[in-house]
């Protein structure tokens, strides 16, 4: 299969502020996927089928379970499980996945994780709530070193786990995870891996301790996420959740856990997203790893080398002469970050992330913002007002990206870099930060599916995955 590939949607026609429709194109796979046309045929098939899994004895029953189950498989050869006694647990996200990790491990305030300033919140969050972090600092280019984690494995006191993000949501970049999860079982440190950036665009480690990934970053947006790690880690212990189709036996005075994984998926599970999940994994190894990362070297190299050739225009992350998947952050002199996306959506048909990206510690040293304007932008979200929020534009790259779509990204960019003023006026929304083409002289609203105008969330300018 060669790529680019459509998805679901792509070519659509959406309305621009100069009432003119041009076809969409969707740069924010970095954020979520649109379906394959495979995941959404699978879906649809699967559907009249669909009936509650596990223990039920109708024909429908017992084809959704061998569904779901099936999945499950599919999960754990698409980690790289098999032959391991390793369980795939099915969950909503990789979000979900974490918490039910940390909450599993039975940290304690006074455990140590070591983890990185690189982190999205979801792989922040959880531990620090927990636990005590030691974080692996940045450089001013995004990316730290093998010594960088092994300096931080090696201080006392000896810490109970690493967790690191495969590749970053913000800059693409991929730490070099086989040395550093070799060098953390060298010191019998287990590794947790976040693979929710890595899992469409590389092959997952196979050596990571645990994994979790999901699947609306992979083509298959139906609310799955996947956490994988050893049998032994969930063979003990009460489970996440507690619910039915956890248990052996419910007494009033006593509770016999089932054996994992059913143990850990307490309730009725997303068997329809576990479905869609297998068909994106059918379809992504028919694809083949070389065919995808070839795409994506192809595509990274003509975003950011040339968003970096458009005076005005700062990428940030590592220089091209470092690897990274196809996502660029960058920011436009003199035109606010929350106003470019505004422009290359009402403007020019262009989808692409805007904000903070839920990595707040990495963006500020990004772009190099000291405590007291940290301080600053903190006081100002306190008093509801997120105007003056710092932030960047990001465009990332999926297996249904061409090149001309990158460079339709690219003329928009030149045009608005270079002061091409803007057809209507943009109004900033004090609350939300963002900025909304004006018509008569009002705000146009975000539309929903049925015309009519959404409300808009506090802190969306900060939002993002």
């Amino acid at each position: 299969m060669n790529l680019p590939v459509a998805l679901v949607g792509d070519g659509d026609l959406v309305p621009c502020v100069d009432a003119e429709q041009r076809v969409y194109v969707a740069l924010d796979a970095a954020a979520s996927t649109g379906a394959l046309t495979q995941v959404m045929d699978r879906v649809v098939g699967f559907v009249p089928s669909y009936s509650s899994v596990h223990r039920g004895a109708g024909f429908k029953s017992q084809f959704s379970t061998a569904q779901y189950e099936a999945a499950r498989e599919a999960a754990l050869a698409f980690a790289q499980r098999r032959g391991r006694d390793d369980v795939a647990i099915i969950c909503r996200n990789t979000t979900e996945a974490i918490n039910h990790l940390v909450y599993r491990l039975n940290l304690r305030r006074d455990d140590v994780i070591v983890t990185t300033v690189i982190e999205h919140h979801a792989n922040l969050l959880p531990w620090s709530r927990a636990a005590t972090c030691r974080y692996v600092e940045c450089g001013t280019d995004g990316t730290y070193t093998l010594a960088d984690v092994i300096e931080a494995l090696d201080a006392l006191p000896r810490p109970r786990l690493l967790t690191l993000s495969g590749a970053s949501n913000i800059t693409g970049w991929m730490p070099p995870l086989a040395e550093i999860i070799a060098a953390a079982h060298e010191r019998d440190i287990a590794v947790v891996v976040d693979a929710a950036q890595l899992a469409p665009h590389r092959p997952l480690p196979p050596d990571a301790d645990f994994v979790v990934w999901s699947g609306h970053k992979m083509y298959a947006p139906f609310g799955t996420g996947i956490l994988i790690g050893p049998r032994s880690a969930f063979s003990q212990g009460e489970p996440f959740l507690a619910g039915g189709g956890a248990v052996d036996f419910v007494a009033l005075d006593e509770v016999l856990w089932t054996a994992p994984p059913e143990r850990e998926e307490a309730g009725s599970p997303n068997v329809v997203g576990a479905v869609a999940l297998h068909a994106a994994i059918d379809t992504l190894s028919e694809i083949g790893w070389p065919t995808i990362i070839e795409h994506d070297r192809r595509l990274a190299r003509q975003l950011r080398e040339g968003l970096m050739s458009i005076p005005g225009v700062r990428v940030l992350g590592p220089g091209p002469d470092v690897e990274t998947l196809p996502v660029a952050t960058f920011t436009v002199r003199d035109v606010p970050f929350a106003l470019v996306a505004a422009r290359l959506s009402a403007e020019f048909a262009i989808g692409v992330r805007h904000g903070c990206f839920c990595a707040h510690p990495y963006l500020t040293r990004l772009l190099g913002l000291d405590v007291d304007e940290v301080a600053r932008f903190r006081d100002d979200i306190r008093h509801g007002d997120r105007r003056t929020m710092p932030g960047a534009v990001r465009a990332s790259c999926g297996i249904n990206t061409s090149a001309d779509d990158v460079q339709r990204l690219l003329d928009a960019i030149t045009q608005i870099a270079g002061g091409l003023a803007p057809p209507v006026a943009y109004h900033q929304d004090a609350t939300t930060g963002d900025f909304y083409p004006e018509s008569n002289g009002d705000p146009v609203a975000p539309m929903s599916t049925t015309g009519g105008p959404l409300a808009r969330r506090p802190g969306g300018s900060c939002s993002a995955g």
